[in-house]
């Protein structure tokens, strides 16, 4: 009896969560596009453990709580023979921002929480001390995003530290291709 409840009374509920909004960008060869967005268009993730996972290692678990507020999504595919840079701008200087992104395969449309694994991940946060003989300003960039074989599908999350949940940014998304 109780499984019916759930099957007649909980079911729908899951169909009507929604998903994410996944915005497309277009890299270009050799070249540079900027995109705009606010924090309040995306989505808070109950469940970062994927970030630490042995499969994907973006970033440790002790620094967590520089991804907590909501997560905007960009995907796009880097050619082969293609190195690619994403920053991420906060149009407020005050606002800390974190970005992240990975790699999979082309065809894979996988989203966190539910990324089992990755050929690569980098993040970029708010450093907890100065590092010796560097800067950081408000600005957060990733890198090492690289296709040498074959091309893989990059997506990248751009989110607010600390529960950060509002704030208008940009995403400059740089790529040389050989």
């Amino acid at each position: 009896m109780k499984n019916i409840f759930f099957i007649l009374v909980m079911a729908p509920l899951f169909s009507i969560m929604a998903q994410p909004k996944v915005n497309e960008i277009q890299p270009k060869p050799n070249g540079e596009v900027a995109y705009t967005a606010n924090l309040n268009q995306g989505v808070v993730l109950d469940d970062l453990s994927w970030a630490w996972s042995s499969q994907n290692a973006c970033f440790p678990e002790t620094q967590k709580k520089k991804f907590t507020g909501k997560h905007v999504f960009f995907t796009g595919v880097i050619p082969k023979y293609s190195e690619m840079e994403v920053t991420v701008i906060p149009k407020d200087k005050s606002k800390n921002f974190s970005i992240y992104a990975y790699e999979i395969g082309v065809d894979n449309m996988k989203l966190v929480p539910n990324l089992d694994r990755c050929i690569r991940c980098e993040a970029g946060h708010k450093w907890d001390r100065p590092v010796r003989g560097k800067t950081q300003d408000h600005t957060r960039t990733v890198t090492n995003l690289v296709a040498i074989n074959r091309p893989y599908r990059v997506v990248i999350g751009v989110t607010g530290a600390n529960g950060l949940s509002e704030g208008d940014f940009t995403l400059q998304v740089k790529m040389k291709t050989r």
